[in-house]
């Protein structure tokens, strides 16, 4: 029998001149997509952290990363989301269970 959920993960690199305000509205946005259809399992904000390389000409983000579990669908509809959001500068999101 297929599994009908998968467990992911998430995670988001915010722009770091947003206010908490912002990051906790985008942070909530994101949660209720896949609470819709799945079930968020941990949301884990690390906060702002130094990037690797410069993003925009930006040398920080507010990092985030979320766990969930979902059916196949729903990480393409987060992409899509996360890539039509202004405020997102990167994003990823990876099935656990492979």
């Amino acid at each position: 029998m297929a599994k009908i959920n998968s467990n992911y993960e998430a995670v988001y690199i915010l722009k770091p001149d947003m206010s908490e305000e912002q990051i906790a509205a985008l942070v909530e946005k994101f949660k209720a997509v896949v609470e819709a259809n799945g079930t968020v399992t941990e949301v884990d904000e690390w906060g702002k952290r130094r990037l690797a390389y410069p993003i925009d000409d930006l040398m920080e983000g507010y990092y985030v990363l979320m766990t969930f579990t979902a059916a196949a669908a729903i990480p393409a509809e987060l992409d899509r989301i996360f890539r039509i959001t202004d405020g997102v500068m990167r994003s990823m999101i990876v099935c656990k269970d492979q």
